[in-house]
């Protein structure tokens, strides 16, 4: 009776080790995915690839290291430097990368573009906001699937976060803005994480005589500042007479924000002050991103059709028009389009300033392509 007892015991003992082993395993393969960043393409402009870590060794081996895509013409220009996911829960920033990557060919001069800025945001979402983890784009052959990420570099990468933050200009804010990769522009070699992307970034920009860098971003629709060129002062004529084309040649409505001075630790104004290159955020609206938000999920990031928003359009306490033309909402495709059209015109208008080191490119579809083939016709198949 007791050997019956003890093989009853030693087989139950093996499957509950069995089931644990299982769990250990799915849980693994299950909290691995957010780590895993979206797989791109390189298209037919793509010459060569590299990673930060080449022009900043600090950042080898860490989780802020990030790859980066080489477009280069066959007659030397200038050179532009794009940012996609530098704030990865503003996902146009990130698609329009994407789509310059496998669809951009440069003819004179290069450019530059970086899909996950903060690698580190695309690992996690933020908590209780019940942002999805992903979300799909429907293409012909079938759907491409990318990561909904978070404002802030991940707290398992660098934590914890100090009472306030001192930027190197001595401007004063909050502890976590220390994980803001816009707030800490242009970073420390022996910073923090954060710190350290944003004084590589800086680094690429020197070491490549970037002329010109355009970070692209997204907005709260009820943020003043949207559907805008956040613009250094130096590039102000370029963006002004850009805005003036995009709405007369392109239906793209967009405003003029000038950088204020005194708030630092931004890209387009750290970068403009502390290099050559002339600098720029964009800006559009993201409904997953703002409080007025029914339900949280993919569909807001795709379609950005929110009955809250719609009412709050009615009333006229938003800043960009819920409707447009017949189509509805803030989706996903008119939001890239604005931004893919946007840097085409600038970099134009770019190259009326400065003939001497032009930017020339094609292959970048319009606001309208997009919305009429549809943002999937624009993705190549991994």
């Amino acid at each position: 009776m007791a050997k019956t007892n003890g093989s009853k015991n030693l087989i139950s003992t093996a499957v509950i080790i069995i089931v644990l082993l299982v769990v250990v395993l799915v849980g693994r393969a299950e909290f691995s995915k957010p780590y895993e960043l979206c797989k791109i393409v390189e298209g037919p402009g793509v010459t060569k690839t590299g990673y930060l870590s080449d022009y900043f060794d600090g950042l080898k081996g860490t989780p802020g290291d990030t790859k980066l895509y080489f477009l280069e013409g066959e007659e030397p220009g200038g050179t532009l430097l794009v940012f996609g996911g530098l704030h990865p829960n503003e996902p146009a920033g990130l698609l329009a990368a994407v789509v310059l990557i496998e669809n951009t060919q440069v003819d004179v001069g290069r450019v530059i573009v970086i899909p996950h800025t903060n690698a580190s945001a695309f690992t996690y979402t933020e908590p209780m906001q019940a942002s999805p983890p992903f979300f799909e784009i429907e293409t012909e052959w079938g759907s491409r699937t990318f990561r909904y990420g978070s404002r802030l570099t991940s707290p398992l990468h660098q934590y914890p976060d100090p009472q306030a933050y001192v930027h190197p200009s001595g401007m004063l804010l909050s502890g976590g803005e220390v994980r803001n990769l816009n707030r800490v522009f242009p970073g420390r070699p022996d910073g923090l994480l954060t710190e350290q992307i944003a004084w590589g970034l800086m680094e690429l920009i020197w070491q490549e005589d970037v002329d010109m860098v355009i970070d692209i971003h997204e907005a709260r629709p009820i943020n003043p500042v949207v559907n805008c060129i956040m613009a250094h002062p130096d590039i102000i004529d370029i963006a002004s007479f850009a805005i003036m084309d995009l709405g007369a040649d392109y239906g793209v409505p967009i405003r003029l924000e000038p950088s204020p001075e005194r708030l630092r630790g931004i890209t387009h104004r750290e970068i403009g002050d502390h290099s050559d290159a002339l600098a720029v955020i964009l800006e559009s609206p993201n409904p997953a991103m703002d409080a007025l938000r029914g339900p949280t999920n993919a569909d807001l990031v795709v379609y950005g059709q929110d009955e809250f928003f719609k009412r709050a359009s009615e009333a006229g306490l938003i800043r960009v028009p819920y409707f447009e033309g017949d189509r509805e909402g803030f989706p996903i495709d008119r939001r890239v389009g604005r931004h893919t059209t946007t840097v085409m015109v600038l970099t134009r208008t770019y190259n009326e300033f400065h003939f001497d080191k032009p930017i020339e490119f094609h292959g970048v579809p319009t606001k309208d392509d997009i919305i009429e083939n549809g943002l999937g016709h624009y993705f190549l198949r991994p």
